[in-house]
């Protein structure tokens, strides 16, 4: 099967940074989109950023200027840098890997296990 694990969320002021990974392992013949997803407490689930294998990226507006999302293909690893984070960034931080475990099959969708981020003083 395939996991993907997370880490570097915690507890940072606002104005400063984190960086957020997430490691696909397992039974994988190739990724395609690798993605961050948010859920703050009452709110829905919303897409933050989102990265093609090829390097393309998109962004959620609020987070435009101030994230970076990133991959490293060889270690199917995603990245997400956050700068000059605000309070309303506070959330837990999904993974999800648009993943096909053998050649010519359709991907599947995975999700880690999430990540606690909370920006506050």
């Amino acid at each position: 099967q395939v996991q993907l694990v997370e880490s570097g969320g915690g507890l940072v002021q606002p104005g400063g940074s984190l960086r957020l990974s997430c490691a696909a392992s397992g039974s994988i013949f190739s990724i395609n989109v690798m993605a961050w997803y948010r859920q703050a407490p009452g709110k829905q689930r919303e897409l933050v950023a989102a990265i093609t294998s090829g390097g393309t990226t998109k962004y959620v507006d609020s987070v435009k200027g101030r994230f970076t999302i990133s991959r490293d293909n060889a270690r199917n690893t995603v990245y997400l840098q956050m700068n000059s984070l605000k309070p309303e960034d506070t959330a837990v931080y999904v993974c999800n890997a648009a993943i096909t475990t053998y050649p010519s099959a359709l991907p599947d969708n995975f999700w880690g296990q999430g990540t606690q981020v909370t920006v506050s003083s």
